[in-house]
């Protein structure tokens, strides 16, 4: 009989978050366990150590249960487990179920796991459409462990949604190390350039420095066209037909 493979970990998560395309939403919710060791509950679940983790303290099926204050999109499950440190107590199976409350939940996912040594991404998609599910709360059901361990260890869970575009448009994912020091400027700055007041001096060090950040050599001041467009169209008003200038995002393509 063949030995099953094992399970290969898949990407860092952070290098996840640094594409821009997801968000780690875990903070939002309320963490539960259905038992822990004292000293190996949710903060050890949830303090970015790989060193540290969730110990069970009961029968199976081990929960965590993730609840948020509104109805949330997610878009994915990353859980860290390694058979190489916790031999029996490593997950082999786990069931992933959402729903309003713990009344109703509903199996989504069922995921088998060989000595996985890394990190596992769950994707939590809709069957039917395909787009990420939303639900107010999330459980997640260790069944099995290996070699029938009793108690479980999880080291960490997170848990992402995904990023919508800007309603101002569409502009550049920028993700070299001299853009990540100013992504908030950027974010705020170009906020600033399409609704903001042109008469203050802000406004206009707002474009500059959230342009140079994503593109340093391209700078508003160093030969960047502005469009003009009516302030009536912009800010949805009747008052007047004066114009206001913007950055050209086509520019920044």
């Amino acid at each position: 009989m063949a030995t099953p493979s094992k399970t290969p970990p898949g990407a860092d998560p952070k290098q996840l978050e640094r594409t821009g395309t997801v968000r780690e939403i875990g903070s939002q919710a309320v963490w539960s366990l259905s038992s822990c060791k004292p000293g190996f509950g949710v903060d050890q679940l949830r303090d970015d150590n790989l060193e540290t983790y969730w110990q069970s303290d009961g029968s199976q099926p081990h929960l965590v249960n993730i609840q948020f204050r509104r109805r949330t999109t997610v878009k994915m499950l990353c859980i860290y487990a390694d058979y190489k440190s916790d031999e029996s107590y490593t997950p082999s199976k786990i069931s992933v179920r959402v729903g309003n409350n713990f009344h109703n939940l509903q199996e989504i996912r069922q995921l088998e796991m060989v000595e996985p040594s890394g990190w596992i991404h769950i994707s939590l998609l809709n069957q039917r459409t395909n787009e990420p599910i939303s639900t107010f709360m999330i459980q997640i059901a260790v069944l099995a462990n290996h070699q029938n361990g009793r108690d479980t260890h999880m080291r960490q869970i997170k848990v992402y949604t995904p990023v919508e575009e800007s309603s101002i448009g569409k502009f550049p994912r920028c993700t070299t190390v001299d853009f990540m020091m100013y992504r908030t400027i950027r974010k705020v700055g170009l906020a600033a350039c399409c609704h903001g007041d042109a008469s203050s001096p802000a406004y206009w060090s707002s474009c500059c420095l959230a342009t140079a950040a994503c593109r340093p050599e391209r700078h508003p001041l160093r030969g960047v066209v502005f469009k003009w467009k009516s302030r009536r169209k912009i800010y949805g008003s009747s008052e007047g037909s004066n114009t206001v200038p913007f950055i050209d995002p086509d520019r920044f393509g």
